[in-house]
């Protein structure tokens, strides 16, 4: 095994030269205009499955953008490895905030800073030259490896679903891993073990049947904003809790290894408050920082739409206002349940004097790893070995639907080994990866394969 780490040690400068062509590909899924870049980033992938020693390498099409797959299955009796990532990267906007041209790579401060460095070419990267050092030093692996890597994840990975229905047998696999997530500091070797889930609703407010002067009507007709903002005022009491019924019925509380882990963490809520820029945190009474963002369900309006915006004044009073709104769901919360609890707690609350319209527009599980099951007992030795430090367990307050897809239908635990930081600037300007995570992320997914196989 420490020839193979060796290896890794001794090639970064080549991993790095590798990666910076990967990072030149504009490969933005969301625009159309970037759609033959996007496949030539998909041919990009193959190739370097193909090198790293994959005996099968595949181009999925489907009706969006391709699914690179790849398989080594030369090791019987052992388990087997499905490795997930994504090639498609976020639109580079607002472009006149970037220090530098977001495709053109360009390394400071240990640091290789370009769109799609860390989120997640960099990191699904980092797997792929992981297997070709086994195979370079062994000439094999000690275990089977699939690969699925799409060029959707930024979209909505809409392709990617009706593929894992249809090839159940192709993705069989003993666990997913993952590195799409973020390790909770600088140099800390960390596990992502659980995911809040989504519910994401729209409630749009119709009053009068057209706009109307707020002069000559203004005190004798319900006003859709006005309206709108005192239902979203009655979604919390005054400690913080959401007052939609049956919201809490089915939360999952901490465990006490949880809840020390926690402590072991050693969070700090006023540097929290102070990165934020804010003099004050809140949330609900009775709960850390960390318990309201990781392992407590929470309810936010994302934004309201009605009226008049532009510059000046306009005395209007609005037809019609409209509010997404979004709940993080915790393990045990239902989405579709929570939607529907939410549509008939709107409409109760909702006044007479306007007419109200709910639509649920996205749901995902929540998710809950095991810390017990050997992938990530495996991941955990990996990562200790790796960091050469003691691992530290965390939950993360946002959703990833896909990871429930893969536990759901593959019926396989997923590890998220994430060596990313939430400051690398992960969809806005200057986004950046840390090239000695980089370099331990290779070293991690080495150690996990063979820690994974015994």
């Amino acid at each position: 095994m420490q020839e193979v780490i060796n290896y890794i040690e001794s090639n970064q400068q080549n991993y790095i030269e590798e990666l910076k062509e990967f990072l030149k590909i504009p490969s933005i899924s969301t625009s159309i205009e970037f759609k033959d870049e996007v496949n030539r980033c998909a041919n990009f992938v193959s190739s370097k499955l193909k090198d790293a020693g994959m005996s099968r390498v595949e181009i999925f099409k489907t009706e969006g953008h391709p699914l690179v797959y790849g398989e080594w299955l030369g090791a019987p009796g052992k388990p087997t490895v499905l490795i997930y990532g994504h090639y498609d990267v976020q639109p580079v906007d607002p472009i006149d905030l970037w220090d530098s041209p977001p495709f053109e790579p360009v390394i400071k401060d240990g640091k290789i800073f370009a769109r799609g460095a860390t989120d997640d070419k960099g990191q699904v990267f980092m797997h792929i030259k992981s297997v070709e050092a086994f195979f370079k030093v062994e000439g094999s692996l000690p275990l089977n490896v699939k690969f699925i890597i799409e060029g959707e994840e930024e979209i909505g990975s809409e392709s990617l679903e009706p593929f894992i229905n249809q090839h159940l047998d192709l993705l069989k696999c003993d666990t997913v891993l993952i590195s799409d997530t973020a390790l909770y500091d600088v140099g800390i070797p960390t596990l992502t073990y659980g995911l809040r889930g989504l519910a994401y609703m729209e409630v749009e407010v119709t009053g009068p049947q057209r706009d109307l002067h707020s002069g000559t009507f203004g005190g004798a007709v319900g006003n859709p904003i006005n309206v709108l903002a005192e239902i979203i005022a009655k979604l919390h009491d005054k400690n913080g809790r959401v007052t939609i019924p049956h919201f809490y019925d089915n939360v999952l509380s901490l465990t006490k290894k949880e809840k020390e882990n926690f402590k072991l963490l050693k969070f700090s809520e006023k540097k929290f408050a102070k990165e934020l820029g804010v003099a004050e945190l809140t949330g609900e009474k009775g709960f850390s920082s960390l318990e309201r963002t990781w392992v407590r369900p929470t309810l936010d309006c994302n934004g309201i739409i009605g009226g008049f915006t532009g510059q000046g004044a306009k005395t209007v009073i609005a037809s019609k206002a409209t509010a997404k709104i979004s709940m993080r769901l915790v393990p045990n919360q239902d989405p579709a349940k929570i939607a529907n609890e939410f549509t008939k707690y709107i409409k109760k609350i909702t006044p007479k004097t306007v007419k109200v319209k709910i639509q649920n527009l996205h749901g995902a599980y929540p998710v809950l790893i095991p810390l017990n099951d050997h992938s990530t007992v495996a991941a955990t030795k990996a990562m200790e070995k790796a960091f050469g430090k003691k691992i530290v367990f965390i939950r993360e307050g946002g959703s990833v639907p896909i990871v429930t897809s893969f536990v759901k239908k593959l019926k396989a635990p997923t590890v998220l080994m994430g060596l990313g930081l939430n400051t690398e600037n992960l969809h806005s300007p200057n986004e950046h990866f840390n090239l000695n995570h980089f370099r331990l992320g290779i070293i991690s997914s080495a150690y996990f394969m063979k820690e994974y196989s015994l």
